[in-house]
This record gives structure tokens, C-alpha cells and sequence, in this order.
């Protein structure tokens, strides 16, 4: 009678801060760490944060509750919190927030085994400590991966970057004269910064309700109907 070896289950190693690994290796790793691991992979390289502070969660909390008030007046959108998305080349990342139009209307994201795939059109990420990493590497690797905007908060100093690709680059996109940031690729997407930052919600859905007002904001909704229409 003859015997049948079993291979053991491979236990792949875990992740740590500073690896460099590839996409694939990364998300294998990723899955197989506990419940409750928070890592990106930019530029190649392992990331693994250290605690958030509260200012990070309520302003955070108030980006998705913003976001999510926009998508509610603009049929088609899709978003998250913390999404994994994985860009393409060696880069997995976990924006804090993001918004975007899925390919059968016409974006630049699909879903593939449920994880986010390709660049969102708008990234937002929210630091403190972290604000050199956001605004480096990570902001580098947005730009690489062809993501039209990204929204960089900042805190202690308190500050909003809001870039915007033009000719394959990112350029900075600056606030209205009433100090209004208003979104190129989301039409009617404005932002009170001091309103997030005074935790003024009233005034900060009233400010992006007079966006959704315009016709611009209406032509889009048109636009992504129209396409939905067409798949």
C-alpha cells in the first residue's frame, strides 16, 4: 500500500513596515494578516500607520458624510472609506476617502474580485503626522496611476491642498475668491474648508447644495444617465 505525502498549508510571511514587494506578493500577504491590519503598498514600498487622533475621525467623518450627500444628487457615483485600490504597478493603497465613475459610465475604475481597481477620480486623504508621506510619496504615486484629483487635508496646521492632473501632472487647484474649492471633474463637488474645520455641517451641505444647484452640476447628472442608458 503506498502513502501520499500532504503538503502543508504555506504560511506566507507576514507583512512589515519597509518591505519592498510587488503588487501580487503585497495582496497575497495583505489577506493572510489578522483581521484589523491596515497597510498600503506605495511606490513598492510596505506602509503600515500608526493611531489616528480623534481630529483625524470627525474630519474624516465629515469628508464621507459630505461626499456621500454629493453622490445622493448624482445617480451612478460610487465611493468608500478606507477602500483597498489597488492603482496598478506597485502600488495598493487605502484612501481615506474616494469617489468615482465606474467604468460602464464611462470612469476609470472597475471592480475586479470586489477590490477597487484602477485610479479613482478623486482621492482624499486626511493627516496630521502623516502630512509629508501624503504629500510625497503618496501624492507622487496618485499622480503616476493617472488619478484626476486628490484632496489632501491637513491638520495642526489645518489646510486643504486640493490638486487637479493637467497635461499628466498634478497642479494645485486653488479656491474661489469666496474661498470656495470647487471640484473640475465632479461638477457642483464644493468644499467650505473653514466650515469642516469649524465643524459647521450646516454650512458645509448648504455651500455644496448651491453646487448641486447649478447647471453644470445638472448637465453631468444628464451625462451619467445617458451613459447608463447606453450599457
Amino acid at each position: 500500500m503506498s502513502t501520499i505525502d500532504r503538503a502543508e498549508p504555506r504560511t506566507l510571511p507576514p507583512l512589515a513596515a519597509g518591505q519592498r514587494l510587488d503588487q501580487k506578493t503585497f495582496h497575497d500577504r495583505y489577506e493572510a494578516m489578522p483581521p484589523g491590519t491596515w497597510a498600503e503598498l506605495v511606490g513598492g514600498t510596505v506602509y503600515m500607520p500608526s493611531p489616528l487622533r480623534n481630529d483625524h475621525g470627525e474630519n474624516d467623518q465629515s469628508l464621507s458624510y459630505w461626499l456621500v450627500h454629493y453622490k445622493r444628487y448624482t445617480r451612478g457615483l460610487r465611493g468608500g472609506t478606507n477602500v483597498t485600490t489597488i492603482l496598478g504597478g506597485p502600488r495598493e493603497v487605502q484612501p481615506d476617502q474616494q469617489l468615482r465613475i465606474p467604468v460602464e459610465l464611462g470612469g476609470l475604475t472597475r471592480l475586479i474580485d470586489g477590490y477597487v481597481t484602477g485610479p479613482p477620480e478623486l482621492v482624499v486623504e486626511v493627516a496630521r503626522s502623516s502630512k509629508p508621506f501624503d504629500l510625497g510619496v503618496k501624492k507622487n504615486d496618485y499622480e503616476r496611476a493617472g488619478v484626476p484629483e486628490y484632496l489632501f487635508v491637513g491638520l495642526d496646521p489645518e489646510e486643504v491642498r486640493w490638486f487637479v492632473r493637467r497635461d499628466g501632472r498634478f497642479a494645485e487647484l486653488p479656491p474661489g475668491p469666496d474661498g470656495i474649492y470647487r471640484s473640475e471633474v465632479f461638477p457642483g463637488l464644493w468644499l467650505d474648508a473653514k466650515a469642516l474645520f469649524d465643524d459647521d455641517l450646516d454650512r458645509l451641505i448648504a455651500v455644496l447644495d448651491q453646487g448641486i444647484a447649478t447647471a453644470e452640476h445638472a448637465a453631468f447628472v444628464d451625462r451619467l444617465s445617458k451613459a447608463g442608458r447606453r450599457t
